[in-house]
C-alpha cells in the first residue's frame, strides 16, 4: 500500500469523524445547594468550594427549578425535603419529570422511613441525615462525582466506537476491529492485520482454518450460527456477543483476561436471476473487541450495588434481594430475618482519630462480619456505621438470636488499626418476616425500631422487634412532626428565669430558657422536646429562634432603662461547632441591638473539651467582642484549674447538684466551698443556680455567692411577667412571679 493511497485514507477519515475523541481534562463538578436556610447554604457553599466543587445555592424549590431550566444543568443537586414553598420531594419529581442529567443528594432532618422511601424512589441517588459530619458528606459528594466520572468515560468510548464503525466502510486494512470472509466452509478466506493484534494469531496463519480454531468452546454452537451466517439483509447476525481463543503470551493475555467480541455477519450470494439470489458463496463478518466496554460496564453495575468502601451489598442490592426473599419466604411458607446494626462508640473513633481510622476500622469490621453468616446470607452496608443483614431460609427465632450472638462475641475483641487498639460494640434490631411485617419497607423499619430499642437500654446488644414498640416510635415521630410545625407556626418562646444579687437586691440577669406553646397539649417542658430535636439536627433551628427572641426582648428592657441587664444564653457543642457560629451570633447581636457586653453564654465543661482546639478561639474571638463567657455546671464535668486558666471566662455557675447537698449542718457543702474559693482566687463571677430554700440561700450568703437563681425568688417566667419584675424590689418580684407560676400551671 504505497503512501499517497495512506494519506488519503488518513483525510477520508478525519474528515469522516470530525474533531478528535480525545478524553476531555476533568472539569469542575457543580453542586447546587437548596436549602431555605440561609446559614446552612453558605456553610455549605464555602465547605464545598474549599472542597473544589464550583457550589450556588437556591433558598427553595422554586428557585431551584428555576436555575435547573437553565444551562449548564449543575452535576449535583444538594436538597433538602422541607422547604416552606415546595417540598424537596416535589423538587425530584420535576426535575424526573425535565429528565435533567444531575445528581441528587437529599440532606434532611427529616429521616422517617417514607420521606426516605419517597426520596430514593424519585430519584435520588443518596439520603444524608442531619446534622450530617462534614466528611460523611465530601465522600458521598466523592462517589457521587466518580459516578460522573465513570458515565462521562463511558460515553467518551461510546463516542470513539461510533467514529469507528464510520471508518469501517472506507479503511478495512486500516480498521480497528478485525474484518473477516468465510468460505462455504466455514474456512477464512480473508482476514485483516488486525487479527494479530486482538487474536494473536497471524493473518497467514488462520487463512484457510475453520474459524472454530478461534471460538471458546461453549460458545461453539452460537457460533455456528454467527460466525458462519448465511442470512442477508434485516435478518443478517448483528452486535451478536462471543467469547474467542487468544494466542497472546501468558502474561498478556493474564492483562487482558477473558476476550469479549461483538460478531456483525451477514451472506454473500453469487448474482442470481430475476433478483434472486444465487449460489452461497460465503460470509463477510466484523469482529470488535468490546472487552473494555463490558469491564467498564460490570465496574458501573457493581458501583451501583455495591459499597466501594467495604465492597459490601449497599442499599438497593439489599432491598433487591430481601425483595425476592420475601416473595419465596410467601409462596413457601416460610421465615427470614433481617437484622439492623449500628455500630457502638464508632463516632468517638471517627471524631477523636478521623475518618481515615474510621474507614479502615469499617473495613475490618466488614470482615468480621463476612465471617458471621452463611453463604445464602446478605451482608449489606446501609451507610456510616450502620449494616444490614438478611437470613432467608430461617427455622426460629434462635437462629437469629444465634447470629446476632456470634456478630456481638466477634465484635467485642479489639481491633488494631495502626498503633490504636479500638473497641466497638453493636446494637442490633431483628424483625423477622411475617411477623415483623410482610413488606420490605415493613421488615426494615421494623429491625430499625428494636435497634433503637436496644440503644435505649444501653446499646452493645440485640433486641427482636416487638409491636408495642411501634407506638413509641410513632410517639416520637409524631413529636418530630409536631416541633417542626412548630417551628413553621412560631410556637417556640423564651421563658426568663431571673438572677439576683443578694447585695443590690435586684434582678441582674436573667437565662433563656425555651418554651414551646402546643395548640393543643399547653405548654411543653424542654426536657420533652430538647432530647428529640437534638438527635433529629431541629436544636440548632430551635436555638437560633429562642436566642433571637430573646436577643430582641434584653435589648428593648436595656433601652428601657435597664441598662445593666445580662443575658445568659446556653449554647451546645452543636452549635459551637458550626463554622459560622462567630458571625452569625454576632450578626444576631447586631439584628437585635443588642449590645455583646449584654450577653453571657453559658457553656458546660464537656462542651468545651469535646473539640477544644476547635472552640476556644471562638469563644476568645467573642469575648475579645466584649461577650462574657459562662460555665454552666461547673464541678460536674472535667473542673480542671489548668483547662479553666486557658479559658476566656469569667463567671462560674455551681450546678444545682451541688446546691441541693447543703445541709443544716454545711458537712455536704465541700464542693460549692471550694467553687467559691476557687472562683475567688481566679477573680472570677460565681452564680449558684437550683436555689430553692433559705437554708441554701442563708449559707450562699455567708460563703460570699451573692449572685443566686432559682426557685425560692423565681420559676423562668414569660417575657411580659418578667419585664414586670425588672420594676419592682426582691420581695414584689418573688410575689409577682409566684403567682405568674401558679396561673402558668393552671
Amino acid at each position: 500500500m504505497n503512501s499517497a493511497r495512506d494519506a488519503g485514507l488518513v483525510s477520508l477519515a478525519e474528515s469522516l469523524s470530525g474533531p478528535a475523541a480525545d478524553e476531555p481534562p476533568a472539569a469542575e463538578v457543580s453542586v447546587l445547594i437548596v436549602d431555605d436556610q440561609q446559614g446552612l447554604r453558605e456553610s455549605l457553599r464555602s465547605l464545598l468550594n474549599s472542597r473544589g466543587y464550583g457550589a450556588e445555592v437556591a433558598a427553595g424549590g422554586c428557585a431551584a427549578l428555576t436555575r435547573l431550566d437553565q444551562a449548564p444543568t449543575p452535576d449535583i443537586v444538594l436538597l433538602d425535603l422541607v422547604m416552606p414553598d415546595m417540598s424537596g420531594l416535589d423538587v425530584i419529581s420535576a426535575i424526573c419529570e425535565r429528565k435533567l442529567e444531575t445528581r441528587i443528594v437529599v440532606l434532611s432532618g427529616e429521616t422517617s422511613f417514607d420521606y426516605v422511601k419517597q426520596a430514593l424512589t424519585r430519584g435520588a441517588v443518596d439520603f444524608l441525615r442531619k446534622p450530617y459530619e462534614p466528611e460523611e458528606l465530601c465522600s458521598t459528594l466523592a462517589r457521587v462525582r466518580q459516578a460522573l466520572e465513570l458515565e462521562r468515560r463511558a460515553r467518551v468510548a461510546e463516542k470513539r466506537l461510533a467514529q469507528s464503525e464510520r471508518l469501517h466502510r472506507f479503511m478495512v486494512d486500516h480498521a480497528p476491529d478485525l474484518v473477516y470472509l468465510l468460505d462455504p466452509n466455514g474456512c477464512f478466506s480473508f482476514i485483516n492485520d488486525r487479527a494479530a493484534a486482538v487474536l494473536g494469531w497471524p493473518r497467514e496463519t488462520l487463512l484457510g482454518r475453520h474459524y472454530s480454531v478461534v471460538v471458546q468452546e461453549q460458545d461453539l454452537e452460537l457460533a455456528r450460527f454467527v460466525m458462519n451466517e448465511r442470512r442477508t439483509g434485516d435478518r443478517a447476525s448483528r452486535d451478536v456477543e462471543l467469547r474467542l481463543r487468544s494466542r497472546l503470551s501468558a502474561k498478556s493475555a493474564a492483562a487482558q483476561g477473558e476476550l469479549v467480541v461483538e460478531v456483525t455477519a451477514t451472506g454473500i450470494y453469487s448474482p442470481g436471476r430475476d433478483d434472486q439470489e444465487g449460489a452461497f458463496l460465503g460470509t463477510y463478518g466484523i469482529i470488535r473487541d468490546v472487552t473494555e466496554r463490558k469491564r467498564a460496564q460490570e465496574m458501573v453495575r457493581y458501583q451501583a450495588y455495591h459499597d466501594l468502601l467495604t465492597h459490601l451489598p449497599n442499599r438497593a442490592l439489599f432491598r433487591d434481594r430481601l425483595e425476592l426473599a420475601v416473595t419465596q419466604a410467601r409462596r413457601n411458607r416460610g421465615r427470614l430475618a433481617v437484622m439492623f446494626l449500628d455500630l457502638d462508640r464508632f463516632k468517638l473513633v471517627n471524631d477523636s482519630l478521623g475518618h481515615t481510622v474510621g474507614d479502615r476500622l469499617l473495613k475490618q469490621v466488614a470482615d468480621r462480619l463476612r465471617n458471621c453468616v452463611r453463604a445464602g446470607d446478605t451482608l449489606s452496608r446501609f451507610g456510616g456505621d450502620e449494616f444490614c443483614l438478611l437470613l432467608p431460609d430461617l427455622r426460629s427465632h434462635d437462629d437469629a438470636a444465634g447470629v446476632a450472638q456470634k456478630v456481638l462475641e466477634r465484635l467485642s475483641a479489639p481491633f488494631q488499626v495502626d498503633e490504636h487498639e479500638l473497641f466497638v460494640g453493636a446494637s442490633i434490631g431483628i424483625s423477622v418476616f411475617p411477623d415483623a411485617g410482610e413488606s420490605v419497607e415493613a421488615l426494615i423499619q421494623s429491625s430499625d425500631i428494636a435497634m433503637y430499642a436496644i440503644k435505649g437500654r444501653g446499646k452493645n446488644g440485640y433486641q427482636f422487634f416487638a409491636p408495642e414498640m411501634n407506638a413509641q416510635f410513632s410517639t416520637l415521630l409524631l413529636l418530630e412532626r409536631e416541633l417542626r410545625s412548630a417551628l413553621v407556626n412560631d410556637e417556640l418562646e423564651p421563658y426568663f428565669q431571673p438572677q439576683i444579687d443578694l447585695e443590690a437586691g435586684c434582678i441582674i440577669g436573667v437565662e433563656a430558657l425555651a418554651r414551646w406553646h402546643h395548640p393543643e397539649r399547653g405548654l411543653v417542658e424542654p426536657l420533652e422536646f430538647i432530647p428529640m430535636a437534638e438527635e433529629t439536627g431541629l436544636i440548632a433551628q430551635v436555638d437560633r429562634c429562642i436566642q433571637r427572641k430573646a436577643c430582641a426582648a434584653v435589648a428593648a428592657w436595656r433601652r428601657e432603662g435597664h441598662a445593666d441587664l445580662t443575658l445568659s444564653l446556653n449554647i451546645s457543642a452543636t452549635q459551637m461547632e458550626q463554622a459560622d457560629f462567630v458571625d452569625g451570633l454576632l450578626a444576631l447581636l447586631a439584628e437585635t441591638g443588642l449590645a455583646p457586653e449584654g450577653v453571657r453564654l453559658e457553656i458546660t465543661e464537656s462542651a468545651i473539651m469535646r473539640e477544644m482546639e476547635l472552640i476556644v478561639p471562638k469563644l476568645r474571638r467573642l469575648a475579645a467582642r466584649g461577650v462574657r463567657i459562662g460555665i454552666d455546671d461547673f464541678g460536674t464535668g472535667y473542673s480542671s484549674l489548668s483547662y479553666l486558666q486557658r479559658f476566656p471566662v469569667d463567671t462560674l455557675k455551681i450546678d444545682r447538684t451541688f446546691v441541693n447537698d447543703i445541709r443544716v449542718d454545711g458537712d455536704d457543702a465541700s464542693i460549692v466551698n471550694a467553687i467559691i474559693h476557687m472562683a475567688r482566687g481566679l477573680g472570677l463571677d460565681i452564680i449558684a443556680e437550683g436555689v430553692e430554700n433559705e437554708l441554701q440561700l442563708r449559707y450562699l450568703r455567708q460563703q460570699g455567692c451573692h449572685q443566686i437563681q432559682g426557685f425560692i425568688f423565681s420559676r423562668p417566667v414569660d417575657r411580659e411577667t418578667l419585664r414586670r419584675c425588672l420594676t419592682l424590689g426582691v420581695d414584689e418580684m418573688r410575689r409577682v412571679a409566684h403567682e405568674f407560676s401558679l396561673s402558668d400551671s393552671a
